[in-house]
């Protein structure tokens, strides 16, 4: 069975730099096994709202590059994604009009990846939520909480 970071790589995904805090925060916390990162956002620096300046299909695109920043943060603190043993919660923020109806299906791609690579155990309990702004007029935030191995 493949390894997490073999599936990265046989998939074709190419990481971005990690994004470091800008402010008096931390990518994650570690505790009794539980790995807490912090909200992320498109690694490019996208900035708008779905349902008004991007569509649903645009926002897909959002996701996928917040799940491969996610990877990009998890890989420097750990060193690999073999050290995630399973992908427990995953809460999206999506920026959106009033009227956009579609912010779980842009959070799905974001699910998706999450089971490419880590198969069974990337499959998650999910919150997705609507939201009228979010920092920087990012369109997408996703904070995440993994456990890893010890």
């Amino acid at each position: 069975m493949p390894t997490p970071e073999e599936r990265l790589q046989s998939l074709g995904y190419i990481l971005p730099q990690a994004s470091k805090p800008a402010a008096k925060y931390t990518n994650f916390i570690v505790a009794n096994g539980l790995l807490f990162l912090s909200g992320k956002g498109p690694s490019k620096a996208q900035q708008g709202k779905l349902g008004s300046d991007y569509t649903t299909e645009e926002g897909y695109n959002f996701a996928m590059q917040t799940g491969l920043e996610v990877f990009a943060v998890l890989r420097e603190e750990l060193g690999t994604l073999d050290k995630i043993k399973r992908v427990i919660k995953v809460q999206g923020f999506v920026n959106a009009t009033p009227d956009f109806q579609e912010h779980h299906k842009v959070l799905e791609v974001f699910s998706d990846l999450m089971f490419n690579i880590f198969m069974d155990n990337g499959v998650h309990a999910r919150s997705v939520l609507g939201v009228v702004s979010l920092r920087d007029n990012l369109p997408i935030i996703v904070d995440s909480i993994f456990e890893i191995h010890e």
